[in-house]
């Protein structure tokens, strides 16, 4: 019986680069994904918000049961926000408000803000005991700040937000939630050069 010959087999390779880039600074694991491809389920969100909360408000019709007075009320007597600072609303995933927009001003938005309001955001993570967070790159999706500017920043930050803190930080992913297509060499920023 004659001998069956061999089908030439296919071989499997890994391709380099990927929807997922990956990186550690200060002993966190910083994972910059698309939107659409969470690399693990979060605490916490960070959103990008200005001074009057209008950036992360809802777009689809509000139904209040409320007395119309009562709601007039209250955004008469509602004031800014303090740009650079934080605003944390509870729930699961908890939101953190990222104040680095002032819409009354040309350009909205700061190089300090972002910094700032990235330290805020690191220090109410640590406080609250967040293992995980999602991130979008502050100041470039309403602003114009660039990718790597902000990974600068984050590489800056992360070492020192928790130096002050009793112990080590329990946040220990952060997901770089970005848009379009990925920057291979993106988180090459996070570490300074040496």
């Amino acid at each position: 019986m004659p001998r069956k010959r061999a089908e030439p087999r296919a071989e499997l390779r890994i391709v380099p680069g990927g929807r997922r880039l990956s990186a550690t600074c200060a002993g966190i694991r910083v994972v910059a994904a698309g939107a659409d491809d969470a690399p693990f389920p979060v605490d916490a969100v960070a959103l990008e918000e200005d001074t009057w909360m209008v950036l992360s408000t809802r777009t689809d019709k509000l139904v209040s049961t409320e007395h119309p007075v009562r709601v007039m009320t209250r955004a008469w007597e509602a004031r800014p926000q303090k740009t650079g600072t934080v605003v944390v609303k509870p729930g699961r995933p908890a939101r953190l408000l990222a104040v680095v927009h002032d819409l009354d001003k040309e350009p909205s938005w700061t190089e300090e803000w972002v910094e700032q309001a990235l330290s805020a955001l690191l220090r109410a993570a640590a406080e609250r005991g967040y293992e995980s967070l999602e991130l979008p790159l502050l100041g470039t999706r309403h602003g114009d700040l660039p990718p790597r500017r902000f990974i600068e920043m984050l590489g800056r930050t992360l070492p020192r937000a928790f130096t002050e803190s009793q112990g080590p930080p329990l946040l220990r992913r952060i997901w770089l939630k970005r848009e379009g297509e990925p920057d291979t060499q993106l988180l090459d920023a996070l570490a300074p050069p040496s």
